[in-house]
């Protein structure tokens, strides 16, 4: 057992979601007749993403305001994400030219357009599909942080709540309405790479100006990339509209949540906030009715279960945890990318089982989690590390200025 850190239990809860994410992938290969049966009453692969959006929501805008630097809040989160990420399709690419691994059908865009979408890590909101399936969350992710942003530099960080609940209605009222969208409008429309090269300038000048002297240019970046994100997310994405936005809700959700165990708002306002954004996410869930890959018995189910087990990690969250489920956490990135490389190089080679396996589903695991610590000793833990320290020097070289600064 370990003591009770303070954050012990998000990492509990990040381990137990990137496990279930792994069995909702590997099921496929090793336990394709109970996944049919599973799937239409319980959507595993939501219920993990669910439950990790909970846990962002809950921590990054704390990261970003703690510091009160945007400059510093964006290098952390580039070596946080992007080195592991670098890495992981670097070797996806050679086991590619290798011969032992598929890569997914990426349509007839271009090479360029492809690399720079992926740098962006917006892809899957730009019209180009992700080389690696899961990446398709991690542009949910990045939108996120240019929101988080954009509130912050024009003082509206507070907001939580309102923005939760005003996108939950958005999102129950689009349905209610009809409104609907093809998948990626804006590069249906326009074209895929316009889209890019435009949300590729326009994140890099917010990124840019976001971190300035100046707060004019604080403010305009912060809000270039909070409406680039909105655009897009409501625009462009590949899920449905409603689901773009309850996305979204559901990690102003998690913030609004650690505001209330702030002491920043009343947990009565939390709960309230819970409510409304739960029910216009089911409501939202059940008018869009049964689709292609899609019922919404198990998308309800996969909500109502990831609230459920965020509610209970608040629960135990001063208790002492066992070390192996903050130990999961501490790796569960690696385990959210490294995985589908595994089994794409086993669906390239040995092939997906006709029946339910177990066994090969229990050694899959066995497998993986060794090679995710390797993974998170060797490339997450120095990169980590070397964000944290470039972060300090930023934040040395440049006092907080008074526009920075969390409101009261």
């Amino acid at each position: 057992m370990t003591g009770p850190p303070r954050l012990g239990w998000l990492d509990a809860l990040r381990g137990m979601a990137a496990l279930v994410v792994v069995f909702d992938h590997s099921s496929y290969t090793f336990m394709p007749d109970f996944r049919q049966d599973l799937m239409p009453h319980f959507n595993t692969s939501r219920y993990g993403i669910l439950v990790f959006f909970l846990v962002s929501g809950y921590i990054v805008p704390h990261s970003l305001e703690r510091r009160g630097c945007v400059r510093s809040f964006w290098v952390g989160r580039i070596f946080r994400v992007y080195p592991l990420w670098a890495a992981v399709v670097s070797a996806l690419l050679a086991l590619h030219a290798l011969g032992i691994a598929e890569l997914r059908d990426l349509g007839s865009h271009s090479t360029a357009t492809v690399v720079i979408a992926h740098l962006t890590m917006l892809q899957e909101l730009l019209g180009t599909p992700s080389v690696l399936l899961v990446l398709w969350t991690l542009s949910y992710e990045m939108s996120f942080y240019l929101l988080v942003v954009g509130l912050f530099t024009v003082r509206l960080q507070r907001r939580s709540a309102a923005f939760a609940v005003l996108l939950a209605v958005l999102a129950a009222g689009s349905v209610a309405a009809g409104v609907t969208l093809r998948p990626s409008a804006l590069s249906a429309e326009f074209g895929t790479g316009p889209v890019i090269a435009f949300a590729a300038i326009a994140m890099g000048t917010a990124l840019s100006c976001a971190g300035a002297e100046t707060a004019v240019l604080r403010v305009s970046g912060g809000v270039l990339g909070g409406v680039l994100a909105l655009v897009l997310v409501a625009c462009n994405g590949t899920v449905p509209l409603w689901e773009g936005l309850v996305i979204l809700a559901v990690m102003f959700l998690g913030t609004t949540v650690h505001r209330a165990e702030a002491g920043q708002c009343s947990r009565v306002f939390a709960v309230g906030t819970a409510v409304v954004v739960s029910v216009c996410a089911v409501g939202s869930a059940y008018w869009w009715g049964d689709g292609d890959h899609f019922t919404r018995r198990g998308w309800i189910t996969a909500f109502m279960l990831a609230l459920i087990t965020f509610g209970a990690g608040m629960a135990v969250r001063n208790r002492c945890l066992p070390r192996v489920l903050t130990g999961l956490g501490t790796i569960s990135y690696s385990v959210y990318l490294v995985h589908p490389v595994l089994l794409t190089v086993i669906d390239s080679t040995v092939g997906r089982r006709g029946h339910d396996t177990p066994v090969l589903e229990v050694a899959f695991f066995v497998v993986l989690l060794p090679v995710c610590l390797l993974t998170h000793r060797w490339i997450e833990a120095p990169s980590q590390e070397w964000g944290r320290g470039l972060a300090r020097r930023l934040t040395r070289r440049r006092p907080v200025a008074e526009d920075d600064v969390r409101t009261p």
